[in-house]
């Protein structure tokens, strides 16, 4: 295999990054970019050889790692996160190429988010504190201990933002990382690679390792030697992954689909509310907290249909590297089949398409709004994940909180409404990880992020992110000259 790929005037390293140095391996899988099906290159395709050293590589580099003073781990991230704000471009454009999500986008606010993610957990991580408590004259002292080498997997549709939210806590935290990024999008994580050990990571403390889940991902998760696991995926690799870490009683963190419903209420500011639903398509509808449920008060429903499907109709779809691009590919030619079979089959069941409802040219899917769908029907019940809605109405409070609880999902909700009191009635009732009210995806690395029910396990952001990504140990001191006579 060619050791470097020029990825839209960029060179990116192929090989896995294990020890503080590129390796390569006997297989390659082909990457091919979204937009134009172009391939893009042979990437290393790692097994349980590659696993094995990352970890072993990990493993090694744990002890010096976990005892760096929390001020120099704090300044290597800050430097990474100067490295991620040096390279912005790079990293935009070679994200685009291969995950074609827009670049506009990439520039403006993905990219410099990553940065954010590597200061936030370096700041927090110097304010990480409990205040000790007395028991009868002892105090009680609660740390975050590393934990040891952490397993992050991470998908396709936002590949180096959600990588980071995971890589910048557990390295925050003292652990080392064996990184596995999805197979579909893979060039970021080795430029991130090459960005930490720029800014003095040290060899071992972050480990990248390509390939396909069943070749190298179970060898990941079913090693004794790690210590933490987190995921960002499907499901049914959440399964998988459990069933392979439970021998090790490994801790997991799960954060997993979604069929998140947005609630539009007779009182909400409609354009507002129009505007919300809009924004659903955004990344071609490849994001898992999206509303993909569309569930409006029956007296408001025509007049939102009429204007939705207005302002829906002038978004623009094409290449992404277009500056008036919204709306860009799919991922994989497999996605988009899975994505034109869900809208075939409900439209089979007598579901109507009021905007969209088929395929454009090469990986483009038509953003696509469904109505006349029953409340247990497939595709209201299951992740589609593309630019596929539906719409519901509902009569009552009540049944609008029905509605939106009936999935086995639990990641997210928004809710339009101009009735405060309102808000905090529904928003109560709700299981969700995340609820926004007359908003969409603002998100404080300081709260708590995850989701209920099949929508995962765990939460991580600020302190609960230590919280996972560390032992937490309690020291119970007497207090001097005390003595326990029983």
């Amino acid at each position: 295999m060619t050791d470097k790929i020029t990825v839209a005037g960029v060179p990116v390293d192929a090989r896995h990054w294990i020890g503080g140095e590129r390796v390569a391996s006997a297989g390659t899988f082909t990457d091919v970019s979204p937009i134009d099906g172009a391939v893009i290159g042979e990437i290393a395709r790692g097994t349980a050889t590659e696993a094995g050293a990352a970890v072993a590589a990990a493993k090694a580099a744990f002890p010096g790692w976990a005892a760096t003073p929390r001020a120099e781990r704090a300044r290597v991230l800050h430097a990474i996160a100067d490295g991620v704000e040096k390279r912005i471009e790079d990293l935009a454009l070679v994200e685009t190429t291969d995950n074609g999500a827009l670049l506009r986008s990439h520039r403006r606010g993905v990219m410099p988010r990553v940065a954010h993610n590597f200061r936030f957990f370096a700041d927090w991580l110097l304010t990480l504190d409990h205040e000790d408590f007395d028991t009868r004259g002892h105090t009680n002292h609660v740390s975050w201990d590393p934990a040891g080498p952490c397993v992050l997997i991470t998908p396709w549709n936002a590949p180096l933002m959600l990588a980071t939210w995971k890589v910048a806590p557990a390295l925050a935290a003292g652990d080392t990382v064996v990184l596995k990024p999805a197979e579909w999008s893979p060039l970021t994580a080795s430029l991130l690679a090459d960005i930490a050990a720029e800014a003095g990571l040290p060899a071992g403390v972050l480990n990248v390792v390509q390939g396909h889940g069943s070749e190298i991902g179970d060898a990941l998760t079913s090693h004794p030697d790690v210590r933490r696991i987190s995921f960002t995926g499907s499901v049914p690799t959440a399964r998988r992954i459990s069933a392979s870490a439970a021998a090790n009683l490994t801790p997991l963190s799960l954060e997993l689909g979604g069929k998140s419903p947005l609630l539009v209420f007779a009182d909400a500011d409609l354009d507002l509310a129009v505007d919300l639903a809009v924004e659903q398509y955004d990344n071609a509808g490849q994001v898992c907290l999206a509303a993909t449920r569309l569930l409006v008060e029956e007296t408001v429903a025509d007049e939102f249909t009429r204007r939705f499907v207005e302002r829906a109709a002038r978004l623009r779809q094409g290449d992404p590297r277009d500056e008036a691009t919204d709306i860009g590919p799919n991922i994989h030619p497999r996605q988009l089949e899975k994505i034109d079979g869900f809208v075939r089959r409900a439209l089979d069941a007598g579901a109507r398409a009021v905007l969209g409802g088929h395929r454009g040219d090469g990986q483009y899917y038509a953003p696509t709004l469904l109505t006349d769908v029953a409340q247990d029907s497939e595709i209201v019940q299951e992740e589609v994940f593309g630019p596929v809605l539906t719409l519901q109405t509902f009569t009552t409070e009540d049944e609008a909180v029905r509605l939106a609880n009936d999935t086995r999902f639990g990641l997210a909700a928004t809710v339009a409404t101009g009735d405060e009191e309102r808000a905090g009635r529904v928003t109560a009732r709700l299981v969700a990880g995340t609820v926004w009210v007359n908003c969409f995806f603002v998100r404080d690395l300081r709260a708590p992020f995850g989701g209920s029910r099949h929508s995962g396990v765990g939460r991580e952001g600020g302190t609960w992110s230590f919280d996972f990504y560390c032992d937490l140990k309690n020291t119970v001191t007497a207090p001097k000259g005390w003595k326990d006579h029983g």
